[in-house]
């Protein structure tokens, strides 16, 4: 199954590939004790923080590093 916007952090952390290319895109990203507050959110509700933003994480951004993890599937 391909993930997108509407998939839950936790689901992506669970997947070791993932975590791989989200560590190349965001060092540390898996390990700060703050994403285990999102593990339950979908990708698309943290965009929409003001954080995500403050952050300069943008909706094209992960749509690329999506992409990248849906490859691993193929």
């Amino acid at each position: 199954m391909a993930y997108t916007l509407d998939t839950k952090v936790g689901d992506i952390l669970k997947d070791t590939g993932a975590v791989k290319i989200l560590e190349k895109y965001a060092p540390g990203v898996s390990k700060n004790p703050m994403i285990g507050l999102a593990k339950g959110m979908t990708l698309k509700s943290l965009l929409a923080m003001p954080q995500a933003k403050d952050a300069g994480i943008t909706e094209e951004m992960v749509k690329k590093v999506l992409t990248e993890i849906n490859a691993l599937k193929k």
